[in-house]
């Protein structure tokens, strides 16, 4: 399985990190080993003194698919998440610099928290989810789904243009603003639709 993550996303967040508004959804790739494993906590990497948490709401892809028409995009996943893409802000700030790829700031090990799945009719609108993350009991980032540059759909079938899309795929579907500096004993849980989804402990 992969990772697929789109990079802004959501207006107001291209704004906090004083980025250019992209015309078309921006992509990047997560390994496998960068998947936090349930239940355990996520380590502080040394080699960054500023990793960020950004909060997304995910898509698993349930079958293969190459070229997807949009209006056939729905077909091609029936679960919804929430996790979180760690990013080494401070790395990545300094591989934008030069031009260079991002994957030092994003798919290192622990990287991508995957949190539980819902089934899709589980929401009434997924166009419309409402979604927040918690650092230590205080809200710290709220979205909403229809404030997506790119919506689901639109998402699948762009990202299926340039990758063939297998069962088990996930897609991080981009971050609201709020996000922020992760310390030690910090604990960061999320919620969709106002139901707990996770919970992780930093060190």
């Amino acid at each position: 399985m992969k990772i697929i993550c789109i990079g802004r996303n959501y207006a107001k967040h291209i704004e906090e990190l004083e980025n250019e508004k992209p015309k078309n959804p921006v992509i990047f790739l997560k390994p496998d080993s960068a998947i936090l494993h349930k239940n355990q906590p996520f380590f502080i990497p040394p080699f960054s003194n500023e990793i960020h948490y950004e909060v997304e709401v995910l898509v698993k892809i349930n079958k293969v698919g190459k070229f997807i028409d949009e209006k056939f995009a729905h077909k091609y996943y029936d679960e919804i998440g929430l996790g979180i893409d760690f990013t080494a802000r401070d790395i990545q700030a300094t591989c934008k610099e030069k031009g260079l790829p991002w994957e030092k700031a994003k798919a290192f090990d622990g990287s991508a928290l995957i949190g539980n799945f819902f089934p899709k009719e589980t929401f009434k609108d997924l166009n419309n989810l409402s979604f927040t993350l918690l650092k230590n009991g205080e809200v710290v980032q709220e979205g909403n789904t229809n404030a997506m540059l790119w919506k689901i759909d639109e998402l699948i079938s762009y990202v299926s243009q340039f990758f063939t899309l297998k069962k088990g795929d996930i897609i991080f579907t981009g971050t609201p603003a709020g996000v922020g500096k992760v310390k030690e004993d910090d604990i960061l849980s999320g919620a969709i639709e106002n139901t707990p989804n996770f919970s992780v402990k930093i060190k």
